[in-house]
């Protein structure tokens, strides 16, 4: 960013004590203000994929971040989110995903709303992914949002919930 002099640092440390079980912990500490208003920010990323059978995954995750008031400040502003992702893979092309997830940002440090109660929402999807070719990926995916304010907009009128239906293809080369 410009007029932001300071270095950032992140770290990533993977644990992986059997083919079945990874575990992931990754940090951040640093700031995406510019200098004249400087916060510093900690985050912290947490998750685990256990393989429960041949067929059957589950990821558990946590994020939480702080990040100064005001510049200079010992006071902190707070976000987390829990999530947990479900697969099933009956075969080798076919996945189908569930997803629950919370996001509670009270402070609006990530994501803004203007809202009484910033952004506190839950989330809720489940996807279907085909494998076309070994580099191609087909999803479509129901995803519904359900905020404590109506922190979303439906027909030009705020809304305390959303949801979409979406369908990508993904290529890698």
């Amino acid at each position: 960013m410009d007029g932001n002099s300071l270095m950032s640092w992140g770290s990533q440390i993977q644990l992986k004590p059997s083919d079945k079980i990874l575990v992931n912990y990754s940090t951040f500490i640093g700031s995406d203000a510019p200098d004249s208003s400087r916060k510093i920010r900690y985050f912290h990323n947490l998750y685990g994929i256990f393989q429960l059978t041949g067929k059957l995954a589950l990821t558990t995750g946590f994020d939480i971040g702080t990040e100064q008031k005001s510049k200079g400040s010992n006071q902190y502003n707070r976000w987390y989110s829990p999530v947990l992702i479900l697969q099933i893979s009956p075969n080798t092309k076919t996945n189908f995903g569930a997803r629950l997830e919370y996001y509670n940002d009270a402070n609006e440090v990530i994501i803004k709303t203007g809202t009484p109660n910033g952004f506190k929402t839950w989330a809720y999807s489940i996807n279907y992914d085909y494998l076309i070719t070994h580099n191609a990926v087909w999803r479509v995916e129901g995803r519904r949002l359900s905020a404590k304010d109506k922190t979303f907009e439906k027909e030009g009128m705020p809304v305390n919930n959303n949801f979409s239906l979406t369908t990508s293809l993904a290529i890698s080369f």
